[in-house]
């Protein structure tokens, strides 16, 4: 067996993870996958040739390079699979549970932050949802499902932010600052509640470690929501909400295009 280390440039969320994994599953030979967010690097434990997987990886167009090929001497892994997978399942719940709550409390305050915060929020739940879903289905099964999601998240951010746009150039009542702050905490404690779960599982699989990362980010933007709810009582300006909330929602689009790709 050997051990290959792939640098991926282009590999920072699970998205990318599940595609390459898609990738492999049409490789014979591909024996164990670990995929590092933070340095970008993919380990592949494999009995085929190393090349075969980096013109797989070429074909993603996700910028790989083959770093260093070695002889795998250590015992495969076993993963708690179904641990992990209730794990997830939490997660997922407690993500979609926000995204409704912050959904429908943000057309009551009148604010694009708290929407594109839910459907960032939804975002989170397509990837958690594909992966539990789509584990055991056939590739085909798989792009249909991330087609279907990419597709009506893709829908729901250009919405939105086309929103923000209109809202730029007419008149529209100060967002409510209160139900801002006060839902946008209520979402923060929910994303502490599932990163403290998440830092608890002993798995060192890259859908935990990608979740990890996936919930951080999900509190700092509740944090630039909560920021943006308390500008708008100090400036009485309705452009701290739209400025967020235009961020976040391209943070959206940008998920939806890498879950459409998913579907290539």
């Amino acid at each position: 067996m050997k051990k290959t280390v792939f640098k991926v440039k282009k590999m920072d969320c699970p998205c990318e993870e599940r595609l390459i994994r898609m990738k492999f599953s049409k490789i014979e030979g591909v024996l164990q996958i670990s995929a590092n967010f933070g340095t970008r690097e993919l380990e592949v434990v494999h009995e085929c040739d190393a090349n075969a997987l980096l013109s797989a990886l070429d074909e993603l167009k996700l910028d790989s390079s083959l770093l260093q090929t070695s002889e795998f001497k250590e015992t495969l892994r076993v993963d708690d699979e179904a641990k992990d997978r209730r794990l997830l399942w939490v997660v997922l719940a407690i993500n979609f549970a926000f995204f409704i709550i912050e959904f429908g409390f943000g057309f009551l305050a009148d604010s694009m932050g708290l929407v594109a915060d839910s459907l960032d929020m939804l975002s989170d739940s397509f990837v958690y949802a594909i992966s539990l879903y789509a584990v055991f289905k056939s590739n085909f099964v798989k792009k249909q499902v991330a087609k279907i999601a990419g597709v009506f998240q893709l829908l729901l951010a250009g919405i939105g932010f086309l929103e923000v746009l209109r809202r730029v150039f007419y008149e529209i009542e100060l967002p409510d600052f209160t139900l801002m702050v006060s839902i946008s905490a209520l979402a923060l404690v929910g994303n502490f509640i599932c990163l403290k779960l998440l830092n608890q599982s002993q798995s060192d699989g890259a859908h935990i470690k990608a979740s990890q990362i996936f919930t951080s980010n999900d509190i700092v933007i509740n944090l630039g929501v909560i920021l943006a709810g308390i500008l708008v009582f100090i400036t009485s300006s309705k452009i701290p909400d739209l400025l967020i909330g235009a961020i976040v929602f391209i943070i959206v689009l940008k998920g939806a295009i890498k879950i459409l790709n998913l579907a290539k």
